[in-house]
């Protein structure tokens, strides 16, 4: 069956019912068709179309550039879009101007050459851009606002507390009455749990705002199993609970410092929420995934609060007596590091019977050491008159505390309120054996500059302690046998241990001091 001839008067009535304005114009630019959309849009009865050209409906300063455009449409003769990469606009006969775009077709006509041209009005579609663009900026100010909160928080929150921590250290080396002992350890606890919730919420915001950014490596997770049963070992034995922690020569490949973090938040979990028995934690692997798993003995979790526990501030609720622990948000910072490790994460649990968490990682296939401190234990040492430290800090509250607590060790202290301060200490020609500087000091200057210039004076050997409540991986990189980081806020203990860490033998000090008095 032959196919239909198609009619012109059809072909005509098909352009004149065309959702776009359409128009047929000669070489010369001289409309000869234009259908009713072009009418509704332009604003021109078909009697008045018939006697414009093209130009008419372009804004002026378009009018010379589409001479030359419509020679080399006609030459080249193809179908193409109108003015790519401009923003063209098209004139209605009252004068107005609105955003279009336009597609040329060349036409053949008993030899002539003709072009025809749909026009759309894009008006809605430019509102619709504008929108986004101004939703885009509007989240990236918000984003600026929260990652200047974060700033702003980490370190001038943290502030208080740190000064609170280190005058409860300098308090319990002063008082001797049993009665006011048991209060600073109430004050201690006290100031513990604040800091804990404070750098929880941090680590929700910070991941929120995506200011976290793994740094992956191969990497040997016996070390950080030794240092987490050495960590919670304390913990699970105040609450009569056996801790367990099996590992063999598991190679994973994963961003050290939120690893630790994720099974640091199992731990504390698991042995929370465990009244008897006892925490486990293990290694597995196989060819394609090594899977770490914390098992406790705990109370278990019922089918309809499983999916919730990595819900922000949920909580089940207390059973019997017990009384309602933490804050509900350390599920909550594994589940958003585990999405953002690309981990997989499982649980399950039956209550009265316990819960089991299961990690699973890719295997790694050349091991390094994960960075991590050096634990110590045993009575704490106090350090030989003749070690002198300067301490940089420009918030004078913790700068008295800090100073207070560690002449109270036994230190010598010189103190500094800026990168000049400290400088000028440096240059009096008295020998420094530490360097203590907060990150964030006023002005914009920062701690590692203050690291750079001392030990460009004093040697590249001087031990320095960066106290900071920055986590991100880039302050953490810059850790190193001589440069600890210490995390806001700080007991006193903890910084204590770190000065040992990292101070000079006594006959290296001594040494020292002989050169600088020769």
């Amino acid at each position: 069956m032959p196919a239909p001839t198609l009619s012109a008067e059809l072909i005509c009535s098909a352009l004149e019912s065309a959702p776009d304005a359409m128009l047929i114009a000669d070489s010369h630019g001289t409309i000869l068709f234009a259908n009713r959309q072009f009418s509704a849009l332009f604003g021109y009865s078909s009697a008045e179309a018939g006697a414009l050209t093209v130009e008419a409906l372009m804004p002026q300063h378009f009018r010379e550039r589409h001479r030359q455009h419509l020679q080399e449409f006609l030459l080249e003769r193809r179908v193409r879009l109108m003015g790519v990469g401009l923003e063209l606009t098209a004139l209605r006969k009252d004068g107005s101007e609105f955003p279009v775009e336009i597609s040329l077709s060349p036409l053949t006509d008993d030899g002539h050459m003709l072009v025809a041209a749909a026009i759309r009005d894009i008006t809605a579609h430019k509102l619709i851009q504008s929108q986004l663009l101004e939703a885009r900026q509007a989240a990236e100010r918000a984003d600026q606002s929260k990652s200047r909160f974060l700033a702003t928080a980490s370190h001038d929150l943290r502030q208080p507390l740190q000064s609170l921590a280190l005058l409860n250290g300098a308090l319990r080396r002063l008082v001797v009455d049993p009665r006011a002992e048991e209060a600073l350890c109430g004050q201690e606890r006290a100031i513990a749990a604040m800091s804990r919730l404070l750098n929880a919420l941090l680590d929700v915001s910070k991941l929120e705002s995506g200011t976290v950014r793994p740094h992956t490596l191969d990497m040997d997770i016996a070390p950080l199993f030794t240092e987490l049963e050495q960590e919670f070992a304390a913990v699970a034995a105040q609450k009569n609970l056996t801790l367990t922690v099996v590992h063999g020569g598991e190679c994973v490949h994963c961003d050290p410092a939120l690893l630790a973090q994720i099974l640091r938040n199992l731990l504390s979990n698991a042995i929370k929420y465990t009244v008897s028995g006892g925490v486990r934690m293990h290694c597995s692997h196989s060819a394609a995934a090594v899977q770490i798993e914390v098992i406790d003995t705990g109370i278990g979790i019922g089918a309809a609060h499983l999916p919730r526990i990595f819900d922000e501030f949920y909580q089940i609720e207390p059973v019997g007596t017990r009384r309602r622990e933490g804050y509900g948000l350390g599920l909550a910072i594994v589940r958003r590091l585990v999405d953002l490790l690309g981990l997989r994460l499982t649980a399950r649990s039956e209550p009265g019977k316990g819960s089991v968490f299961a990690l699973t990682l890719p295997p790694g296939t050349r091991c390094v050491e994960a960075p991590g401190e050096t634990l110590r234990t045993g009575p704490p040492e106090r350090p030989p008159e003749l070690l002198r430290v300067l301490l940089v800090e420009d918030d004078p509250a913790v700068r008295d505390a800090t100073g207070m607590l560690l002449r109270l060790e036994g230190y010598a202290v010189r103190t500094a309120g800026s990168l000049s301060e400290a400088l000028e200490c440096i240059g009096s020609g008295q020998r420094i054996d530490l360097l203590i500087t907060d990150y964030h000091l006023g002005g914009n200057e920062t701690g590692t500059e203050v690291i750079t210039r001392a030990r460009e004076q004093l040697g590249e050997t001087l031990p320095a302690v960066l106290v900071t409540g920055d986590t991100s991986n880039t302050i953490r990189a810059l850790e190193g046998p001589r440069l600890r980081l210490a995390s806001k806020p700080i007991r006193a203990k903890d910084l204590l241990s770190l000065l040992r860490a990292l101070r000079p033998s006594p006959a290296a000090a001594a040494q020292t001091s002989a050169q600088a008095d020769e």
